[in-house]
């Protein structure tokens, strides 16, 4: 519990203050970046404080000069927070909307461009994220996608949803496949407790989806190479 209260009271210390200063100066800056990059470095200081070490490999495959979808599986609530600060540049996100509706929290995610999504199962809603997800990676910021659309209960990796690849396709553009494990033993889906420990994290080369000939043939190269990055024993559906 120790790691848990770390990590939480570094978030509503820092976070608040941080908010208070940043949210104001990003509405009249219309620039997120200085609020984006704080955050970050806060999440990096709350994942310290609570133990959780962050080790990643093949960072450097990354396109320097395009956005990128990263698509990756996921094991824990920790995934993100371990993830997106190691990205290069701004990076954003498919949420629940309702998160977006948290007062101080909600107005920090609409300002640095995360994309909501309605999970009522309605193509106009799926249409609409995807619509917004293209012009958020127009304005150059990556996007990161776990395509399993939840977490897995005990880290094997799970069937991906469709929807990712749709957007893809449409955009075309490099899709950043990345493994992620560990996480899984230091938080696990349904508990809120945080255990010391390290998190593993892989990126693959990209693949760009003009070299495939179908959604289904890009889903299945990104699976490959998320599942050769994981044990063996995470493979499995």
């Amino acid at each position: 519990m120790v790691s848990s209260f770390a990590f939480l009271a570094t978030i509503l210390v820092l976070g608040a203050p941080t908010a208070l200063v940043l949210i104001p100066w990003t509405m009249i800056s219309r620039s997120a970046n200085a609020l984006y990059y704080a955050s970050m470095a806060i999440v990096r200081l709350a994942l310290w404080l609570a133990r959780v070490r962050v080790e990643s490999t093949g960072l450097d495959l990354v396109p320097k000069d395009a956005a990128c979808l990263f698509m990756s599986n996921h094991v824990s609530n920790l995934d993100p927070p371990c993830v997106i600060p190691k990205l290069p540049g701004r990076t954003s996100a498919f949420l629940k909307r309702s998160l977006t509706k948290i007062p101080v929290f909600g107005a920090c995610l609409r300002l640095a461009d995360f994309v909501p999504v309605d999970r009522d199962g309605r193509v106009e809603s799926a249409q609409e994220s995807n619509a917004m997800a293209r012009r958020v990676m127009e304005k150059g910021f990556h996007l990161i996608i776990f395509v399993e659309g939840t977490r897995s209960r005990d880290g094997r990796m799970l069937p991906f949803k469709r929807g990712p690849f749709y957007l893809a396709m449409e955009s075309g553009a490099p899709c950043v496949p990345i493994s992620i494990h560990g996480a899984e033993s230091m938080m696990a889906k349904g508990s809120l407790r945080i255990r010391p420990g390290t998190a593993h994290i892989v990126f693959h080369p990209p693949l760009w989806p003009r070299d495939f000939a179908s959604r289904e043939e890009l889903m299945e190269a990104v699976r490959a190479a998320i599942a050769g990055g994981l044990p063996e024993w995470m493979r499995a559906q």
